[in-house]
């Protein structure tokens, strides 16, 4: 049985099983429905708690003075009432509500600074904390990542040998002490590095060699898949998965206890380092936007101004998701721009600036580390010389056109496969699926020398330009190389050039199968290098042709005379890295920063009108093809409740037409002065709305204020504790003054809760439009609004009833939408 938003307790999502949730911990226990079934939460440490909050809604009152004797108080003075103000998991947070508590916060020690010494330094502390906070961030981001980046490649390399006189490195570095040069990204060369053959005694060439490095091939990638599995199913069930749709919608406000915690920032690090080695077809990138809004929650926690206020911690969030980008791609402009344009809902300008920093930060600590081995901190360095040709836009534009189509039969069939996952048996055995998957992936892989290889690796070797060292089939040109100081000359293809091509098509189609069935699966995984990878592959391949019809034809208008002269005017490489992001665009539907990432990921500034002219081409056709790109199609398969601020309300409705309840229908409220505690407590059990509309009276409607309940909650349970002779049918006041009629002598004192009502809840009318409406949800970030009617109380509307609305008028199923 599903519950509705702010009207009851959070459906879990189906996708997850319910042991592996963990729950508040703040030790009042939960109930959470699934499927009609009651469920008792689980505890979870402190770090995931949220922390205590003293006032809600737009209340500037910190205590109540009391002044008529009669009246019972529930707490003293100036005391906090634990727990009042946090927010239920799997709900919405109110941004005006935390943004005002965080003006007056800060108003607060302003007035302050000058009484003391110490509410000076305390009020620089207060100043300086934003920086600091992005600072630690930024450094234990860069950490994690150099860390991650070292593990994932000397495991990956120990699928295929390992280095006897120094077990922990991996083939590059144990070949830099040799003085042979490794010509070839077929298994190292250099006779440092061992072949799992020859640790076994037998040759380094022949059919046992082989065999024997098909088998371990075979067996590392098991047990690496298998570990990661089992580590995510057994320790942390949220480190599975991209990760950026749930980053997206946390950072939209909502919460997820347990998302962001040390656990799965532990498991999701080594987990992404397991999967990475697997050879399974996904990639580190992405995860590491999750690992890195992990750290900033985690730290978040050291700044009281961040840990205490949920929307001041989205700010951190924000800047952690520009440096997870950065240390992925050594891209921290992109890393920004991606945080800007991809995943956060609430940027102001502070922010911006914080997450520049954030992101040079890590760039810097993970240079530092040096974890490629090399002087970039560049993924996939390239040295273009030649200028593009003006008639190039055309085929650039092409592979845009082919990347949004390869992104949207991608996307579609991704989504069948997980939809089909979610609701077969096969969802109840997602290490088993893995460990298939697994299987087959390095079954299939082994045999082709492109898909032996690592993703990045093969990325690189597209990207590369072919010159003298590097002697790979795919440079297999009949060239001259007598001077190795003049220019690289046109030539004709060799028969290396055509296998290469053939290999390489058998790479994309493999690659882009084993995708749609690993993303999604129960271990860390990306899709920003996969996504390269297709479009690097494409753009090689239209890349040779254009060279060779270049070759073929260099007199043709086509090519305006640039390639008469018999020197080198066509570069494949650039084909492949504007394919490259015209089918990462068309995933992701990213355009200014995709663009920004690319040129910084490969240092290749002088291209970036190739990249826009293909980015806007595969978004174009994407959108046409699709309306979703990947990570939103996930949001709305989970069912999050996330207001696209990309997206238009195109339909002509009213609030009325939305609101709950509907007319004629009884509304659940509260009265200011003329309930009791029993009449309260016998409509939280008859109802399960996670919010009560204040008014004067049942005779007079007229608004005074929102409560939550589970501030309701919390403040009777304090009640009982602290007042002596509260009674059932002691008045509860949401009014600092007493009823109109004074109390019979021998009556309770009425108990006052005026501090945890909002007096100032948003409003509007049953006639205002619904494109008002959603704006207002998706600018002001709200949980909630009431709908009144020459200023009575009509009804409400929740973020849940607006993403109901929406899928309806879609013709899609409004229930999918589990939570809020």
């Amino acid at each position: 049985m599903e519950k509705d938003p702010l009207r009851g307790t959070a459906a879990i999502p189906l996708s997850v099983p319910p042991s592996s949730y963990q729950a508040l911990g703040d030790q009042h226990s939960r109930q959470n429905t699934v499927n009609g079934n009651q469920h008792r939460g689980f505890s979870v440490s402190s770090d995931d708690d949220m922390i205590d909050i003293t006032t809600t809604g737009t209340v500037t009152e910190r205590s109540i003075h009391y002044d008529d004797p009669g009246v019972s108080h529930f707490a003293a003075d100036g005391d906090e009432i634990p727990g009042i103000g946090q927010y239920e998991d799997f709900h919405t947070i109110d941004w005006q509500r935390d943004i005002a508590r965080d003006r007056m916060r800060h108003r607060y020690i302003v007035k302050r600074k000058q009484n003391s010494l110490f509410d000076l330094v305390k009020g620089a502390h207060d100043a300086w904390s934003g920086w600091v906070c992005v600072l630690l961030v930024g450094v234990t981001t860069g950490v994690f990542a150099g860390v991650i980046d070292i593990g994932a490649s000397w495991m990956s390399d120990l699928k295929h040998g390992i280095c006897p006189e120094a077990f922990w490195l991996n083939r590059e570095q144990c070949c830099w002490s040799s003085n042979e040069t490794t010509l070839s990204f077929d298994i190292g060369n250099c006779s440092q590095w061992l072949n799992w053959s020859e640790v076994l005694g037998q040759s380094r060439e022949g059919a046992g060699a082989y065999i024997i490095g098909y088998l371990m091939y075979v067996a590392w990638a098991l047990l690496f898949a298998s570990l990661a599995a089992a580590l995510v199913r057994m320790f942390a069930p949220y480190a599975c998965g991209s990760g950026i749709p749930e980053i997206k919608t946390i950072l939209s406000g909502f919460i997820i206890r347990g998302y962001l915690g040390k656990w799965t920032l532990i498991i999701k690090s080594v987990g992404l380092m397991l999967a990475v080695s697997a050879g399974l077809s996904l990639g580190k990138e992405g995860p590491m936007v999750h690992i890195a809004c992990c750290i900033g929650n985690i730290l978040s926690y050291l700044f009281p101004k961040y840990g205490r206020n949920e929307a001041k911690k989205r700010e951190i969030l924000s800047a952690a998701a520009a440096a997870g980008v950065s240390v992925a791609f050594g891209a921290p402009i992109g890393g920004v721009l991606f945080s800007l344009e991809e995943v956060s809902y609430y940027f102001p300008l502070k922010t911006l600036w914080r997450s520049f920093f954030c992101a040079l930060v890590a760039a810097f600590v993970l240079h530092s580390i040096n974890p490629f081995g090399n002087e970039h901190s560049v993924l996939f360095f390239v040295e273009y010389n030649n200028p593009w040709i003006f008639f190039e836009l055309v085929p650039f534009v092409g592979l845009g056109i082919i990347g949004g189509v390869i992104a949207a039969i991608f996307i579609r069939a991704n989504l069948y496969w997980c939809r089909y996952r979610k609701t077969s048996r096969l969802g109840q055995y997602p290490v088993t699926e893995v460990l298939v998957v697994t299987v087959v992936t390095a079954v299939i892989a082994y045999p082709n020398p492109y898909t032996r290889m690592s993703t990045s690796e093969l990325i690189y070797l597209l990207f590369r330009k072919c010159g003298v060292t590097n002697m790979d089939l795919i440079c297999d040109y009949n060239r001259n190389f007598t001077d190795v100081k003049s220019s690289i000359e046109l030539a004709p293809a060799g028969p290396g050039v055509y296998e290469a091509m053939w290999l390489l098509v058998l790479a994309l189609i493999f690659k882009l199968v084993l995708t749609v069935f690993t993303f999604g699966m129960k271990v860390p995984c990306g899709l920003f290098i996969p996504s390269l990878c297709f479009g690097a592959i494409i753009g090689r391949i239209v890349g040779v042709g254009m060279e060779q019809l270049a070759y073929n034809y260099p007199s043709i208008w086509l090519f305006s005379g640039e390639c008469s002269t018999g020197k080198d005017c066509i570069t494949p490489g650039l084909y492949s890295m504007v394919g490259a992001a015209a089918v990462l665009g068309g995933v992701t539907r990213m355009t200014v920063s995709l663009v920004v990432v690319m040129f910084e990921l490969t240092g290749g500034v002088r291209y970036i009108v190739p990249l826009m002219a293909a980015a806007m081409a595969s978004k174009w056709v994407g959108d046409a093809l699709g309306s979703h790109g990947i990570y939103d199609a996930h949001i709305n398969l989970n069912g999050y409740p996330f207001l696209d601020s990309k997206e238009e309300f195109a339909h002509t409705s009213l609030a009325a037409d939305v609101m709950q309840p509907k007319r004629n229908e009884t509304l659940s409220i509260l009265t200011q002065d003329s309930m009791t505690v029993e009449d309260v407590e016998t409509l939280m059990k008859e109802t399960e709305h996670n919010g009560f509309p204040v008014i004067v009276s049942r005779e007079s409607q007229y608004l005074v204020g929102f409560v939550l309940r589970r501030d309701l909650n919390l403040a009777l349970a304090q009640a009982r504790r602290a007042v002596e002779g509260l009674r059932p049918n002691s008045l509860v006041l949401f009014t600092s003054s007493s009823p109109q009629q004074p109390p019979e002598p021998s009556s309770p004192a009425p108990l006052v809760l005026k501090n945890i009502l909002d007096m100032a809840p948003i409003t509007i009318t049953d006639q205002t439009p619904m494109e008002t409406v959603v704006d207002m949800f998706r600018k002001l970030g709200l949980r909630q609004t009431l709908v009144t009617h020459n200023g009575r109380l009509l009804g409400v509307i929740t973020k849940k009833d607006v993403l109901r609305y929406i899928k309806q008028l879609d013709n899609e199923d409004p229930n999918t939408v589990l939570f809020n």
